[in-house]
């Protein structure tokens, strides 16, 4: 059976995007009614699954952090009985050259569509940039 999912970028959807990288904690606040529409996308069978360009990695301003703030979103989430299907994120910026898997690329979700076995005729984007989709 195929699953349907919801991608989701992550700065400017699920949290504030404060800066030009969000990767502190303490920076780091989730956005009003998101709790609210997370649910309701599982309510209707939805896998949640995040896909997020973190060039801020390839410039070397951080690393570990993103791994410690995504922990953080997924406890913060968990206690709102949201739970995560998956976390990517491109650690590279244009800035070194083109990859398959930064956004607008499409590898990322496609590693996630062949690990869930999802349906993306059944499946949604959700960023809050151009950028996100458009190549």
């Amino acid at each position: 059976m195929k699953h349907k999912a919801i991608f989701l970028d992550r700065d400017g959807v699920i949290n504030e995007d404060i800066h030009n990288y969000t990767w502190k904690v303490e920076d780091f606040r989730i956005l009003p009614g998101v709790f609210e529409v997370l649910k309701e996308f599982i309510r209707k069978g939805y896998l949640l699954i995040i896909v997020t360009n973190q060039g801020g990695i390839a410039k070397g301003l951080y690393l570990k952090d993103v791994e410690n703030l995504h922990a953080h979103l997924r406890k913060v989430l968990s206690l709102e009985g949201i739970e995560l299907t998956e976390i990517y994120y491109c650690p590279h910026h244009e800035m070194n050259g083109k990859c398959l898997c930064r956004k607008p690329g499409s590898l990322l979700v496609e590693k996630a569509v062949a690990k869930f076995n999802i349906d993306p005729a059944l499946s949604y984007f959700i960023g809050d940039r151009e950028r996100d989709i458009a190549g």
